[in-house]
């Protein structure tokens, strides 16, 4: 089946001197000429057209001894040998969430389709753009743009599972590639280029071959992870120590490239899920006039280590050309492998899924027991036949149990389904999880109070095991959206499910209550009686003003006098629909001591604050204030 991605057809024009993979065996044998290298800050001269491929994997194994891994800003000047990037050659393939969706759908080519995740585009063809359609539109404004779009949801194994037949074909021509995410691989560009005599060779042979799958790519080759990327983008071959003039006039906004990562989320070009969103670093940098990569690689390292946050000292060694992390990794002793005998042998998705999912969970213990964490993953299977199944999986930060988990099942259902020659013969029977590189955990802490603390790691895998007992619902997590009253802006979700809110909080909500909110809404709002100094209940007039001062509130058994109190914040809302609408008005109010019905006593509270609600000419308990 071929897995080309919808695109305008054949004869649309192409970026001058790239090589697509329709076209690559018409200029297979043109010279390309080696444009020598560009100094740091010159204007970008350094590059030259190469075949179309993906982003390279520059974090080729270092050897053993090197120091202990050092944070995101650690300061190495860029001409040192030992923080140099290594030379990659990326292979990506444009769209691939697309490429992979239409795939398994068998969608023909000239449909507009668009993949959506968190009712957002997040990738869509070549066609669907032409018609307006763009990443980050609601799912409503991409389809008003093109009726005919076809929206699909996000799904990563499925992008996992049609990507591993182009890794194949990569891995035939190149051994040792890593897969960044699905739709790019990287590999060391040392022995491919020795081996066929160039850059330009090794990206024509790499175009003709991942075409055999029925895929077009795009190859870049540069120093360095990030710049491989780039240019894989544009088709281009940056020459060696070229990269700072290829990076330098580009535009700030490549730092928060919305590519296919994982979940149909946004991704750096560097590869790997992003560990902070960094749109926000990129407004920021326009706002202080850091417009161009250079500009902001030509900030002092120091500067941007102590003003802004370790996802900004990460991005500005991109920027300089330098790989995300300095070159303090080092190879695990082998005892960090763990293992698993597949008795019986597994043959199916779900059961490879499970195992895959304990076997994560005892490597990421084993590695948290030494204090690391795992930023490049070895995946070994072993079958009945005695076949040896071996991918690598890389990671701009490091690998949680869930992504471990997640990485294995995409990897075994890409073997498990395989529509190439390199499918198993025969089921799975021996599983192994090799850390090929770790850094040290403290280097990849991401703030004082978040991160990625081992208390934070308990309490999720013991929630997720909870809810693998007894079911989505038994966990839930509280999200906060708009509304009016607590009630309304609160969305209970079952643990790890979409946290969308139930209202946007972006809108405007004339008389919503003012701050602060209170500490505990009431499941089922509790009766009340609010009555004036005389004992006549108290009332809200159609104007919304109060008929008399509150002065003693009853709940239940217990009546106690109002200390002091606030409002009302009416809210008449729906007023156009006679079956929808509510006219309701809150007020804040303190009360001595305790009056709520299930304490016993007032037990030296000096008051209470509660949040009361008037509604068709009946008070309620809505909330309390701590």
């Amino acid at each position: 089946m071929a897995l080309t991605p919808p695109s305008p057809p054949a004869s649309a024009a192409r970026p001058g001197g790239r090589v697509s993979a329709a076209s690559a065996g018409s200029v297979a044998g043109s010279a390309v000429p080696a444009v020598p290298a560009v100094p740091a800050g010159s204007a970008a001269g350094s590059a030259v057209p190469a075949g179309s491929a993906r982003s390279a994997a520059g974090s080729a194994a270092r050897p053993a001894g090197r120091a202990s891994a050092a944070s995101a800003g650690s300061a190495r000047s860029a001409g040192s040998p030992r923080d140099a990037p290594v030379r990659t050659v990326a292979v990506w393939c444009p769209d691939w969430p697309v490429a992979a969706a239409a795939a398994a759908e068998d969608l023909p080519p000239h449909v507009p389709i668009a993949i959506v995740a968190d009712n957002r585009v997040v990738a869509c063809s070549a066609i669907a753009r032409a018609d307006g359609v763009r990443r980050g539109l609601r799912r409503r404004e991409a389809q008003s743009r093109c009726p005919e779009l076809v929206v699909l949801a996000a799904d990563p194994g499925r992008d996992a599972r049609f990507f591993e037949p182009v890794v194949a074909a990569v891995e035939s021509l190149a051994p040792g590639v890593e897969i960044v995410r699905p739709g790019v691989v990287v590999v060391p560009a040392r022995g491919p280029v020795r081996y066929f005599g160039g850059d330009e060779a090794v990206a024509e042979r790499l175009v003709d071959h991942v075409a055999g799958t029925g895929t077009e790519c795009q190859v870049g080759i540069a120093d360095g992870v990030f710049a491989s990327v780039l240019a894989a983008r544009r088709g281009l071959v940056v020459a060696a120590g070229g990269t700072a003039g290829f990076l330098g006039p580009l535009d700030i906004g490549e730092l928060d490239l919305p590519g296919e990562s994982e979940g149909g989320g946004r991704g750096t070009a560097s590869g790997g899920t992003r560990t902070a969103d960094r749109a926000e670093l990129v407004d920021l940098l326009r706002r202080l006039g850091l417009r161009t990569l250079g500009a902001f690689a030509a900030l002092p390292v120091r500067d941007v280590v102590s003003r802004f946050s370790a996802d900004a000292a990460l991005a500005h060694r991109l920027a300089r050309g330098l790989d995300p992390r300095p070159p303090s990794a080092r190879r695990p002793p082998a005892d960090l492998t763990v293992s698993v005998e597949l008795d019986p042998p597994v043959d199916r998705i779900d059961a490879a899924a499970f195992a895959a999912r304990s076997l994560a969970e005892q490597l990421h213990e084993v590695l948290s027991a030494h204090g690391l964490a795992c930023t490049r993953l070895g995946i070994e299977a072993e079958t009945g036949n005695g076949e040896h199944l071996l991918r690598t999986w890389r990671h701009e930060g490091a690998l949680g149990a869930a992504d471990i988990a997640d990485r294995v099942r995409w990897q075994l259902e890409g073997w498990l389904t395989g529509r190439n020659s390199g499918r198993p013969t025969a089921e799975v029977t021996r599983l192994h999880l090799v850390p090929e590189e770790v850094v040290s955990r403290a280097g990849l802490q991401l703030g004082l109070w978040g991160g990625l603390g081992e208390s934070g790691e308990r309490a999720h895998r013991a929630l997720t095991r909870v809810q693998g007992m007894l079911g989505p619902e038994a966990v839930l997590t509280a999200v906060l959206g708009g509304g009016r009253g607590p009630g309304d802006q609160v969305r209970l979700v079952p643990w790890k499910d979409e946290r969308t809110p139930a209202l946007p909080a972006e809108a405007p909500w004339p008389g919503r209550l003012p701050t602060p909110a209170p500490a505990t809404v009431l499941p089922e709002p509790l009766a009340a009686d609010v009555r004036d100094a005389s004992g006549t209940p108290v009332g809200v007039t159609g104007r919304h003003a109060v008929t008399a001062p509150p002065a003693e509130l009853g709940i239940g058994g217990k009546r106690r006098p109002v200390l002091a109190w606030a409002g009302p914040w009416p809210a008449d809302e729906r007023w156009w629909d006679a079956a929808a609408a509510r006219r309701r008005a809150r007020f804040q109010v303190v009360v001595a001591g305790d009056v709520l019905p299930e304490s016993d006593g007032d037990d030296g509270v000096e008051g209470t604050a509660l949040l009361l609600v008037l509604e068709g000419g009946r008070w309620w308990v809505e909330a309390v204030y701590d």
